[in-house]
């Protein structure tokens, strides 16, 4: 346990927490934790990791423009749910370019969990997308993902960082639970 991994898991934790109470300053919360990770991953080996935080930092970055856009337009973000077969055909792309990119890992760096690395990043993009696009379905995915997140930190004996992810899961389903209640309301909101 470093002060890095430390300071990174407090960022994070205080991202999350403000996705869920819908507060725009997430994304930029979340960028820096994002930065603070993609080094530590990477002195650890990870390197989808590595590339995830990365591509996560250009997600904040998309996900402030979407929020704030969607702000100015409607005065609110609207909670979002996603048909079965849209979410079905973005799960199946996600996982095979998570699979590709783990064979990648595998053929050409020293990956400690090449193919498990990949494919937590593949969904775990699909997941910020989804919170991005204000889906209610983006928390029970990051449960999930979260939940296999805590298997490999502990793995790699990133022990903090695994605390912190099942602290993900619990926030997640907070998460869930409170983006329900929101979407209920719109619904209750909309009809006559």
């Amino acid at each position: 346990m470093s002060v890095l991994e430390i300071i990174a898991v407090l960022i994070s934790v205080l991202g999350v927490t403000l996705t869920i109470k819908q507060h725009i300053a997430c994304w930029v919360v979340n960028f820096i934790a994002c930065l603070l990770y993609a080094y530590l991953f990477f002195e650890y080996q990870l390197y989808g990791e590595t590339v995830l935080q990365t591509l996560f930092m250009g997600m904040a970055i998309y996900g402030f423009y979407q929020w704030k856009t969607t702000q100015q337009d409607t005065q609110a973000i609207v909670i979002q749910t996603l048909s079965q077969n849209k979410m079905l055909q973005q799960l199946i792309l996600s996982m095979g370019l998570g699979l590709i990119f783990g064979l990648s890992l595998m053929q050409w760096t020293q990956a400690s969990v090449p193919l498990l690395d990949a494919q937590l990043a593949a969904l775990s993009l699909l997941a910020t997308y989804w919170t991005s696009r204000k889906y209610l379905a983006t928390w029970l995915l990051w449960i999930v993902v979260d939940l296999l997140y805590v298997g490999m930190f502990i793995y790699k004996a990133l022990f903090l960082t695994a605390a912190l992810y099942v602290g993900f899961v619990v926030l997640a389903y907070l998460g869930w639970r409170e983006w329900s209640k929101i979407r209920q309301q719109q619904h209750v909101q909309v009809l006559p």
